[in-house]
């Protein structure tokens, strides 16, 4: 989500966001279908203590760090349901400092090397007083899982009344049980909300130093249609570096 949304007043509603109250709804009688099965739902979180928050190849926080927790439970069926949060700093007029991210979906295997993940994905800046908030349908095949294709679309993207559609390709690359990389390249089409695109790419060095915690040191570049969209400040070069923990 970039600082320089203002699109929606509060009144604008979406169909998406019944569809994640929906979505929601049919997770809580999924796990309480299996409710007598030991291990039906399964919990776990994460937390990681971030040098910027940068979000698609653009920074949240202003270039700022950033505390970022997220909470996870899945059905034995493959349904999950998560929230994740974190500070950030948009322009000074939206009063945003928050954002929570709220996801329903099912991922499971669909053939011995192949993983699907689909869900529903809506964005919400509690804080603000202008109208962010918006939804995405998320979808991410994964190959031996080291190698990931996904894409978003959103009818509402970035906050606005238009449509979006995300891309991204990446690979993980193990070197051994502490230390692998990762890479990934993304294109943004938002001709119907810019009158442009962008394309970022992204290099992760993770270092599991012990169990859990990682230390994470990513280097983000975008093209300058991203600066045009969202200015040099916050596209462009960028150096991240965190700690994070999963349990």
């Amino acid at each position: 989500m970039s600082s320089h949304h203002l699109f929606r007043s509060r009144e604008a509603a979406t169909p998406l966001i019944l569809a994640v109250c929906a979505g929601i709804g049919l997770l809580a009688l999924g796990t309480q279908a299996q409710a007598g099965e030991q291990d039906a739902v399964q919990f776990s979180g994460t937390a990681a203590l971030t040098s910027d928050y940068v979000w698609r190849g653009s920074s949240q926080t202003q270039g700022d760090p950033a505390v970022q927790v997220g909470f996870k439970a899945a059905a034995a069926n493959g349904f999950y349901g998560s929230v994740w949060g974190s500070n950030v700093e948009f322009a000074p007029q939206t009063h945003a400092s928050s954002e929570f991210d709220f996801t329903v979906g099912w991922a499971g295997k669909i053939a011995d090397e192949w993983a699907l993940d689909v869900n529903l994905l809506h964005y919400r800046y509690p804080s603000t007083t202008s109208d962010l908030n918006w939804t995405e349908l998320n979808g991410t095949v994964t190959y031996r899982d080291n190698y990931w294709l996904s894409l978003g679309y959103s009818n509402e993207a970035l906050g606005s009344k238009e449509r979006g559609i995300y891309s991204q390709i990446g690979a993980r690359f193990p070197v051994n049980d502490a230390l692998r990389f990762e890479a990934a390249v993304g294109h943004y089409y938002l001709d119907d909300v810019y009158n442009d695109s962008y394309t970022h790419g992204q290099l992760s060095a993770i270092w599991a130093v012990k169990a859990p915690f990682e230390l994470r040191l990513t280097a983000h570049a975008t093209d300058s249609s991203a600066e045009r969209i969202f200015g040099d400040s916050l596209a462009g070069s960028r150096i991240e570096a965190a700690v994070q923990a999963s349990f």
